[in-house]
C-alpha cells in the first residue's frame, strides 16, 4: 500500500516486513485447527474483499486527517492500526441480516456494512444530506444493520443485548455484534449488558478491543489483571482471543462465534489485542506519544495490519500487480466519495431543522 508521510504514523512510512512477524502472522492462523480450517476455505474473492476493506478503512481515515490538516475539520477520530479488528469481524457476519454497533473509530464497520463512503464523509461535514442530517458525526443507519454509536462508550452493550433478545424471541438466525474498548469494560452498562446476554443465552458477540489505553489512561492504570483472557469465563460464556492486527485471525474467531450464536449456543466474548497508532483524536496525538514510550509505537508499527496481510497474500501467490489493482479501485472509490461529499457543503441544514425529530418522555 502507498504510504503518506504527511498523514501516516511515522512508523508506517517506509514500512518493511519483519520476517519474524510475517511468520507469526501465519502461525497464529495455524494454531487453532477450527480457525485454520475456516481460513483455508476462504476464496480468492473473499481475500480480495478483506484486503479492499482494510484499504478503504485506512484511506477513509487518511482523508479525514488531511481534512483536519487543511482546515476542513477541527478534529477526527481515527482507528489507524486497528483496522483488522473492525474489518475482519464485519466480513465474518451475514451483512444482509446481522446488526453491528461500532464505536466511533470503528468506521470500517459502517462502510463495510454497506453505507456509502460519501455518506460517511458527509457525517463529518454535517451537511443536510448526511445520515443524521447534520446533527451528529456518529454514523449509523439501521437499514444497513448499523446501530449509530454514541459518545458514552459501553452504553450500546445492553442495547445490543436487547436486539439479540429480539432475534432469539423471533427465532431468527441473526447475530448482534459490538466492540467494547478496554476502558469501557469498566462501565456498569457494559457489565449489565454482557451479563444479560450471558444469562439469557443471546446471539450476541462482544469484542473487547484492547488498544492499551482508555482516552489517556493506560491499561495498567485501570485494569489490574494482566489481560482480558479470563473475561469470558467471568460471565460463564464462550470466548476466544485473537490478534487484532491479523484480519484473518479476527475474521475466523468471529466466524466461529457467529456460527455458535446461530446454533443457539449463547453469546461470545472475543478479545482483540491491538494498538491505536495515534491519539484519542487528531487533536491529542502529541499527548499519545507522551503517554507511551517510542519503543511501543515502533513495536506496533512493525505490525501494520495492512502490510502484514499483504505479505501473507504474496506468500499465497498474489502479485504486486494484483494488489495494486485492488488499491487503485479503492483509491478511486475514496476520491469519488470525497468529491461527492464536498459538493454537499452548500447544502447545510436549516436552523429550524434542529427541532425536528427530537423527542421527550
Amino acid at each position: 500500500m502507498k504510504r503518506f508521510p504527511a498523514y501516516d504514523p511515522p512508523e508506517y512510512v517506509g514500512w518493511q516486513p519483519d520476517p519474524r512477524l510475517v511468520q507469526a502472522y501465519r502461525r497464529a492462523l495455524e494454531a487453532d485447527p477450527a480457525r485454520a480450517t475456516l481460513v483455508a476455505a476462504l476464496s480468492r474473492e473473499q481475500h480480495r474483499e478483506l484486503y479492499a476493506g482494510l484499504l478503504r478503512t485506512r484511506l477513509h481515515d487518511i482523508t479525514l486527517k488531511r481534512w483536519v490538516k487543511t482546515g476542513v475539520l477541527s478534529k477526527a477520530w481515527l482507528g489507524t492500526g486497528e483496522e483488522a479488528t473492525t474489518v475482519g469481524p464485519v466480513h465474518a457476519l451475514e451483512r444482509d441480516r446481522d446488526v453491528v454497533a461500532p464505536m466511533i473509530r470503528n468506521a470500517g464497520a459502517v462502510i463495510e456494512m454497506g453505507l456509502s463512503l460519501a455518506a460517511a464523509f458527509r457525517a463529518y461535514l454535517a451537511t443536510a444530506d448526511a445520515p443524521s442530517h447534520g446533527r451528529d458525526l456518529h454514523v449509523g443507519d439501521l437499514r444497513y444493520g448499523i446501530l449509530q454509536p454514541i459518545s458514552h462508550v459501553g452504553d450500546v452493550v445492553p442495547v445490543i443485548a436487547g436486539i439479540a433478545l429480539a432475534f432469539k424471541q423471533r427465532r431468527e438466525p441473526r447475530v448482534a455484534l459490538t466492540w467494547v474498548g478496554d476502558g469501557s469494560t469498566k462501565t456498569a452498562a457494559a457489565h449489565e449488558g454482557t451479563n444479560l446476554a450471558a444469562v439469557q443465552r443471546l446471539p450476541a458477540i462482544f469484542i473487547v478491543q484492547n488498544n492499551q489505553v482508555a482516552l489517556g489512561t493506560r491499561l495498567a492504570q485501570h485494569h489490574l489483571a494482566k489481560d482480558f483472557s479470563d473475561w469470558a469465563a467471568a460471565y460463564g460464556i464462550w470466548g476466544l482471543a485473537f490478534d487484532g492486527n491479523n484480519v484473518l485471525d479476527a475474521w475466523a474467531a468471529t466466524r466461529l462465534a457467529a456460527l455458535r450464536c446461530r446454533r443457539g449456543e449463547g453469546p461470545a466474548l472475543l478479545v482483540a489485542e491491538t494498538f491505536r497508532m495515534g491519539g484519542h483524536a487528531t487533536h491529542d496525538e502529541r499527548e499519545a506519544r507522551e503517554t507511551f514510550p517510542a519503543e511501543l509505537f515502533a513495536e506496533w508499527g512493525r505490525r501494520d495490519p495492512i502490510g502484514l496481510y499483504e505479505e501473507f497474500l504474496k506468500q499465497e501467490g498474489w502479485t504486486e500487480s494484483e494488489l495494486g489493482e485492488v488499491e487503485a479501485t479503492v483509491t478511486t472509490q475514496i476520491e469519488t466519495a470525497e468529491r461527492e461529499a464536498m459538493a454537499s457543503r452548500d447544502r447545510m441544514p436549516a436552523g429550524e431543522s434542529a427541532i425536528g425529530g427530537v423527542y421527550a418522555t
